[in-house]
């Protein structure tokens, strides 16, 4: 979840822009949450000295909220050609397509923003168009590398703008903002031509229908895949939102173009299983997405059984084990093989290892390292490996650090507001809302309605329990359950005094309690409880 502020200029006339604007995503902490934001209220209370976004590439994680918080921040966006097309879609989803100032740049671009003499450089990653940005100030230059690697053989895009990095290198770069995702690892991560020698072959060894499970957004990758099925005799079917959405965009600049045209799920099964790849969504474990469904025996054109295989060409993102498990073992209960990149070399990582990192210090000679987009002990390992590259100066930053670079180095000074926000259905909620807390607990301990009808001082109705996620057993079934909380309900009534019984708000207190005391005797947990008093 990217983003990163830029700032020039003194604070009463301070010129700021945004690089990139991502999103993450929700886990089982946040139940009925999808899809997390930053919370830009640093900026969007500066809005009037934003001068824009650009966006390094097209990744979720550095594109993906800007059509969620353009409305609080209402300034141009400035993007590639490939990053431009699915921001438009994007923009369309949100009807905010007619609003927004969108300028499609070229690759290689240098424009300015006020102060910011900006330009593009072209580097390696798993999706078209990555791009750092070398940041040229009247004070001095920054280079923000965004997403990269160095991929000699990237199979789609220019190699890594090796002259443009040194040349700014020789220029003076006062800080580099740098990935650190694979700093723990030694070595490169390898080459997308590898992958492509070895997924067409692996392929070619499968004797039913075959799947491959990848990243939508590499569209490296699914050239590959594409390649591995036309190879070998395969027809290749997209099964998958975001399968089409990538390749449509992958086309409209020109990617893509010399593959054959795409089946569609309904002419699968017109073609003898050794004939059919299919190119699906949901090497995550995703419960929506294509491979779930098609796991799950719940997709409505595709199926897979024994003798077919499934290929995810992916690795496991932290945090996505289990549904990628759970997902494997469906999988497996209907007799599919599965092959990951533990059992053949079908993936390499879209970030710079150790040796890469190297090659760019060397490249860029910066004064400051600033690590970024990792956890916090991967930035930590970054600013080290900075240090013993003999860069003088190294920041490990947390979220929301203000940074002041200078040609002296670099220091934390100040810290803004960093949090996030959950798009919660058609609503943007404070992480810490009330909603989410409440849901945590009904997750937990379930809840208990409770509804009496109250008439001067007396109850003149049977109290009635109702309960969700509450447990019950055989031995001690819900409707008992429910009974001993609706007597211990009305004992709590009873235990009123007259007056008591005459303010609805004391009675529903006490019932409350009463009954919330009684479920945790019972049960062993103490569910929500909310009562409900009717007067007459």
């Amino acid at each position: 979840m990217n983003l990163n502020l830029y700032g020039y200029g003194p604070e009463e006339d301070r010129k700021w822009i945004i690089l990139d604007c991502g999103v993450t995503f929700g886990d089982l902490t946040t139940p009925g949450v999808d899809i997390i934001t930053p919370d830009p209220r640093f900026i969007a209370e500066r809005k009037h000295q934003l001068l824009g976004i650009v966006l390094t590439h097209a990744h979720e994680d550095h594109m993906g909220a800007v059509a969620h918080l353009w409305r609080q921040l209402e300034c141009p966006i400035y993007a590639t050609p490939f990053t431009a097309w699915l921001m438009r879609d994007r923009l369309a989803e949100h009807g905010l397509l007619d609003q927004v100032a969108l300028h499609e740049i070229d690759l290689h671009t240098r424009f300015e923003l006020g102060p910011f003499d900006m330009q593009l450089v072209t580097l390696t990653h798993s999706i078209p168009e990555p791009n750092g940005v070398i940041i040229r100030t009247p004070v001095g230059t920054v280079l923000h590398t965004g997403d990269w690697k160095i991929d000699p053989e990237p199979l789609i895009g220019a190699s890594t703008d090796v002259a443009a990095l040194e040349a700014a290198g020789e220029e003076g770069v006062m800080a580099m903002v740098c990935d650190s995702t694979n700093v723990f690892t030694e070595g490169e991560s390898g080459s997308e031509s590898d992958v492509r020698d070895n997924l067409i072959e692996l392929v070619g060894k499968q004797t039913g229908r075959v799947a491959i499970a990848a990243f939508a957004s590499n569209v490296a990758r699914l050239e590959t895949a594409i390649r591995a099925g036309e190879a070998n005799g395969r027809r290749v079917c997209l099964v998958g939102r975001s399968m089409h959405r990538m390749t449509q965009a992958a086309k409209a600049v020109g990617l893509l173009a010399d593959c054959q045209p795409f089946i569609e799920e309904e002419e699968i099964g017109y073609f003898p299983p050794d004939k059919i790849l299919l190119l699906c969504t949901g090497s995550q474990g995703e419960p929506r997405a294509a491979l779930s469904r098609i796991a799950e025996g719940s997709h409505r054109n595709v199926t897979l059984n024994k003798g077919d295989s499934v290929i995810f060409s992916s690795r496991i993102i932290p945090g996505n084990e289990r549904g990628i498990f759970d997902l494997m073992n469906r999988l497996a209960e209907r007799g599919v093989d599965i092959i990951t990149e533990r059992d053949e070399h079908i993936h390499v990582s879209g970030h710079p290892c150790r040796d890469e990192l190297r090659q760019m210090y060397a490249w860029a000679k910066p004064t400051t390292a600033i690590p970024v987009h990792g956890e916090y002990r991967h930035l930590v390992e970054h600013a080290q490996l900075a240090r013993d590259l003999q860069v003088p100066n190294a920041v490990v930053p947390r979220n929301g650090s203000i940074i002041r670079i200078t040609q002296e180095g670099a220091s934390i000074v100040d810290e803004a507001p960093a949090g996030r926000l959950h798009v919660d259905g058609n609503f943007l909620t404070e992480a810490d809302a009330e909603s989410i807390k409440e849901r945590r607990r009904l997750a937990y301990n379930g809840h208990l309605t409770v509804a009496a009808v109250l008439a001067d001082g007396e109850l003149v109705s049977e109290i009635d329990v109702r309960a969700m996620g509450v447990a019950s057993t055989h031995a001690y079934d819900l409707d008992d359950f429910l009974d001993d909380l609706a007597e211990a309900a009305d004992t709590a009534f009873k235990r009123l005094d007259r007056r008591a019984r005459k303010d609805p708000g004391a009675v529903e207190e006490a019932i409350r309690r009463g009954v919330r005391r009684e479920a945790s005797r019972i049960w062993g947990k103490k569910p929500h409880v909310e009562a409900l008093i009717l007067t007459v």
